[in-house]
């Protein structure tokens, strides 16, 4: 199924948030002294999976340009 550039627009903003949520309760975590490293990791896990959806879907909206 492809998608149009505003549907993949906005599912990038929503990933996009949802990285800098992640990123704010990792950095929660970790200045309140709270050191669940496990939990830590699979929030970390999951930072990442969204950064390469991300990049998926940057690269989905950007044409291809041949040189």
């Amino acid at each position: 199924m492809q998608m149009n550039r505003e549907t993949l627009s906005e599912r990038l903003e929503r990933l996009r948030v949802e990285h800098t949520v992640l990123d704010q309760r990792i950095d929660e975590m970790c200045s309140e002294g709270i050191f669940d490293d496990i939990q830590i990791l699979r929030l970390k896990k999951q930072k990442l999976a969204i950064k390469d959806q991300m990049g998926r879907l940057e690269s989905d909206l950007v044409p291809n340009i041949i040189a």
